[in-house]
């Protein structure tokens, strides 16, 4: 992975450090994409899919507050709280509308965001989105979680185990409870975009049920599957990941 093709920025959204990756050069498209991550853990394991995307979009992996390199504020926000941070960084660096690929949390994230500011959400891709209504407690998605783990490559449980550490086991634990929390399923049917959910084929925390549920909630909803892909899609699978999202994205035109 080139260094070359991101590079890093610091801007301030209320009063918080946001460390954003941003790719570089001239992509063939202007449309924005906007790289949004899980619980705990920073943007670094989404940018094989930066790196895939950037040839052709302008692609950006912000940090939310108490995550990454980002300021880890006293306050641990809730999840409508992180996307009023998303729209807010967006406003900062002049996204008025952008396409949002999330990871797992980031999914959820993407969902408030989409229902409260619709003119922001060009579409959503959702991979792996949690939490599956039939395993709401912090017990059965741990469980669910270290069985994903035996899928996934040794460099990620690297990133994930220093991005555990940096964040702190208060922050995820509060972080992990507010997503719990949230009632996902009645916000579904209120996103107005294109919206396109991406489970990989050895995902345990995001199963084949919950998705298609999810599927048929949201109005304007595709599922699509990755044989070999895991719960972090974007890191385990980066190329596929980034084929879906161009496939799907030529039959949205930009709105």
């Amino acid at each position: 992975m080139s260094e070359t093709i991101y590079e890093s920025t610091w801007p301030r959204v209320h009063d918080l450090s946001i460390h954003t990756q941003k790719s570089r050069g001239l992509p063939s498209s202007p449309r924005s994409v906007v790289l949004v991550h899980g619980l705990g853990v920073s943007a670094d394991y989404m940018l094989p899919t930066l790196v895939r995307l950037a040839a052709d979009f302008e692609v950006w992996a912000p940090e939310l507050p108490g995550f990454g390199k980002s300021d880890q504020p006293d306050h641990i926000l809730n999840l409508r709280e992180l996307a009023d941070i998303l729209a807010a960084w967006a406003q900062v660096i002049n996204i008025t509308r952008a396409v949002f690929l999330g990871n797992s949390l980031g999914c959820q994230v993407i969902v408030d965001l989409a229902v409260r500011y619709p003119s922001l959400v060009d579409a959503a891709i959702l991979v792996g989105p949690t939490i599956d209504s039939r395993r709401r407690t912090m017990v059965q998605q741990l469980w669910r979680g270290l069985l994903d783990l035996a899928h996934e490559p040794w460099s990620l449980w690297r990133i994930l185990a220093r991005d555990y550490l940096r964040t702190g086991t208060r922050r995820m634990y509060k972080t992990f409870r507010f997503a719990l929390q949230d009632d996902l399923l009645r916000k579904c049917p209120d996103v107005q975009a294109a919206t396109l959910i991406v489970r990989g084929g050895y995902d345990t925390i995001s199963s084949s049920r919950w998705v298609e549920e999810l599927a048929r909630l949201i109005p304007d909803a595709q599922v699509a599957v990755i044989p070999d892909g895991t719960h972090a899609s974007n890191y385990t699978a980066p190329d596929e990941l980034a084929r879906l999202t161009k496939n799907f994205l030529r039959q949205q035109p930009e709105r």
